[in-house]
């Protein structure tokens, strides 16, 4: 365990139950635009079998070698787990693992960024217990609301908490956190769906005590950077990118660093940083 006066990192935890939502281009962004405001950042992956978030930070690796760019990367670890079918006893044991992976990294980092799997699992579970700030990607339907609450058919009030949420609110009893959920692949233009699980997601915020902050719209943009481990709070010239930045690059940033600044995370470009790339994007 860590001494009471040591200084410890904050850990920030990315889950949701549900595959799909983003969590880990939510997650990479995070650990990246932490480093660039000066924090130091380590990083986990939990999703053993997937290990997207690993691969990401793979991709970049090996993409900084291939430009000659120096670009920041996290320490990193990859939670590999011991048995395919665990025991009570396995469960046991990496969750005892995990709890002392972290303490030892926060003796170290500013930040611990933790990717879950996108399923109820005792890793998850573990880091949510441990978690400062949890952060849930939800995709903007009552498909993926689900995990969080249940709806009337009819007039679409909130009539309880879905299994996630229950998880969460187990986990913060153990441990107070700040939990923000993130309106991930919003529509440009106005719907009816939209607006419903708006007023759901506000309805279910007083009654979980989360925030509910708008995330990132469904822009091509963002699976672009994944196979060069890149992010949209990168430089955003010719050489870090690999092709000629244009305005979907610019409006990426914008939007990733307009959710930080909600989150209360990383530090946003200056007027002048973003003029530049405008211009260079033209």
């Amino acid at each position: 365990m860590i001494p009471e006066n040591a200084t410890r990192a904050r850990v920030i935890v990315v889950g949701n139950e549900k595959g799909g939502s983003g969590k880990s281009t939510v997650a990479i962004h995070i650990a990246i635009a932490l480093i660039k405001s000066g924090q130091s950042v380590a990083t986990i992956d939990l999703d053993s079998r997937q290990k997207s978030f690993t691969q990401y930070i793979e991709n970049r690796r090996a993409w900084a070698k291939r430009v000659g760019r120096d670009l920041e990367i996290p320490n990193h670890y990859c939670f590999e787990e011991e048995a395919d079918h665990p025991t009570a006893e396995d469960a046991a044991a990496g969750c005892a693992a995990l709890t002392e992976t972290v303490d030892t990294l926060a003796r170290s980092y500013d930040f611990i960024v933790i990717d879950t799997p996108g399923h109820n699992h005792y890793l998850m579970r573990q880091a949510h217990a441990m978690a400062d700030t949890v952060i849930t990607p939800l995709n903007d339907s009552f498909v993926d609301f689900d995990t969080l609450g249940t709806v009337d058919p009819e007039t679409f009030d909130v009539t309880g908490t879905g299994l996630y949420s229950q998880m969460v609110e187990q986990a913060r009893r153990q441990r107070p956190s700040d939990w923000i959920v993130l309106r991930n692949r919003l529509s440009s233009l106005g719907s009816r769906n939209k607006r419903f699980v708006g007023e759901a997601l506000q309805q279910l915020s007083q009654r979980l005590d989360f925030r509910c902050v708008e995330g990132l719209a469904e822009r091509v943009i963002f699976r672009e950077f994944y196979p060069r481990g890149l992010t949209a709070v990168d430089d955003l010239d010719e050489l870090t990118l690999g092709t000629r930045p244009t305005m979907s690059h610019v409006t990426a940033r914008m939007e990733m660093e307009n959710l930080l600044s909600a989150m209360g995370l990383g530090q946003p470009a200056t007027t002048g940083d973003m003029a530049g790339e405008k211009r260079d994007a033209a």
